[in-house]
Order: C-alpha cells, then sequence, then structure tokens
C-alpha cells in the first residue's frame, strides 16, 4: 500500500521531480505550493489521511515555520520533515523547536529523503493492539509485557527495542535500523548502547520462547526459539 505524504514547495522543478522519485518509491504524494493552501488542507484533512508532512521553510502566503506552528497548535502529531536552503544552526534549531521531526537542507540526495520520510512513518505508525511470539506477549496499550503468567520489567528503551524486533520477527533488522525507529531526531542513542539492549533483553527473556540470534554482519533477528 502506498505511503500517503503532503509536500509543500513552492520550487517547480524540484517539487515535480520530488513527486515523480517519490512515486517511485511506492508513495503517494499529494503537492502544494502554497503555505496559506497547506494550512488549509491540514486543518481540513482527517487524522491519518497524511503518514508524512515533507515541509519547505521558503514558502509563499505563510513560510514552512508558521505552517508547523499552527499545524501543533492544533494538537497535531503528524510527522514533519522541514526542507530548507538555510543551514544556519538557528533555523535548524527554529524548526526542531517548532515542532519539527527531522529536516534536510538543500542540496539533498533522493535517496536520503526516501529514508528519512520512511524512518518517521516507522516511528510514528500505531503499533497493533499486541504483538505475541512464542510465550512473549506485548500489549502496546498497556505498555505491559509478559512471558506466560511473568511481567517483564523493562525500561522504556528496553521497550521500543523489543517492540520493533517483535514487528519485524523472522526478518534480520540492523543495529542503526533500529536507532532510525526508536531514537527521536537529534536523540543519541549509539550502536553500542544498541547492544547493550539486546543483551539485557536476551536474559529477561529466559523461558519466552524466542531468541534475539546476532546475524554477523547484518544486525539482528527475533525469531522462535528452537526446540
Amino acid at each position: 500500500m502506498p505511503l500517503p505524504l503532503l509536500l509543500v514547495e513552492d520550487d517547480a522543478v524540484l517539487a515535480d521531480g520530488l513527486v515523480r522519485a517519490l512515486q517511485v518509491q511506492d508513495m503517494q504524494v499529494e503537492l502544494l505550493r502554497d503555505g496559506l493552501a497547506a494550512d488549509a488542507r491540514l486543518q481540513a484533512a482527517n487524522p491519518g489521511v497524511h503518514a508524512v508532512l515533507v515541509l519547505d521553510i521558503g514558502l509563499p502566503g505563510i513560510d514552512g515555520f508558521e505552517v508547523l506552528r499552527r499545524l501543533r497548535a492544533r494538537g497535531s502529531r503528524l510527522p514533519v520533515l522541514l526542507l530548507t536552503a538555510r543551514d544556519a544552526v538557528e533555523d535548524r534549531v527554529r524548526g526542531l523547536e517548532s515542532g519539527a521531526d527531522d529536516y534536510l537542507v538543500k542540496p539533498f540526495a533522493t535517496v536520503e529523503l526516501v529514508a528519512r520520510i520512511r524512518a518517521l512513518a516507522r516511528r510514528h505508525a500505531p503499533p497493533p493492539a499486541q504483538l505475541g511470539l512464542g510465550h512473549l506477549v506485548l500489549d502496546s496499550a498497556a505498555r505491559r509485557a509478559r512471558v506466560k503468567e511473568r511481567v517483564l520489567e523493562l525500561s522504556a528503551r528496553e521497550w521500543a527495542v523489543l517492540e520493533y524486533l517483535l514487528q519485524q520477527a523472522g526478518r534480520v533488522v540492523s543495529k542503526q535500523q533500529i536507532i532510525d525507529t526508536i531514537a527521536p531526531w537529534g536523540e543519541d542513542l549509539t550502536l553500542n548502547a544498541v547492544e547493550v539492549y539486546v543483551s539485557r533483553l536476551r536474559l529477561k527473556l529466559e523461558g519466552a520462547g524466542v531468541a534475539i540470534r546476532t546475524i554477523r554482519g547484518f544486525g539482528y533477528l527475533l525469531e522462535a526459539a528452537s526446540t
């Protein structure tokens, strides 16, 4: 199913090129070129219509900062990726403090834009009410993990790593994928820290009927433990 995006960019050449490139990556792109039009569309759109907002700062009507400010003032948690030709630190800080989740400075590589959009969509996608494998059950609504009748004591980071591994059960995921998914933009999370969380989870998952395997050179694989 295509990933639905709202792209707000007034540069016609750049906007048209981005629409084509993103559509090739199985993304459904709605394009607007004006800040006031973007604000009106965001007010009218039902929650879930767009998975990510890709927002240029330098827009006619009202600029991207004001579009973002109004969006957050309405209580929307829609993930926002800012596009800007401004590389000054104060502009980046202003965008993040206004509620942006990430930003890219022009010019940028399309492959990086695609990767950042997908990371934001994964990070903000609503998880299933429950995830399970073997004797392990994660109740996302209650934020509780159980092995049979035993409740696991997990830190927030351990929970996030385990939830992502369960969502990707049967697939190999890299340490960087884990970081991109569970760490908000700019938050410090190292590859070594991921190793520590995985090590702790292995101990806590004893008897769960699952195993976190290390696939050397690639990452981790969560699967049902062999009997």
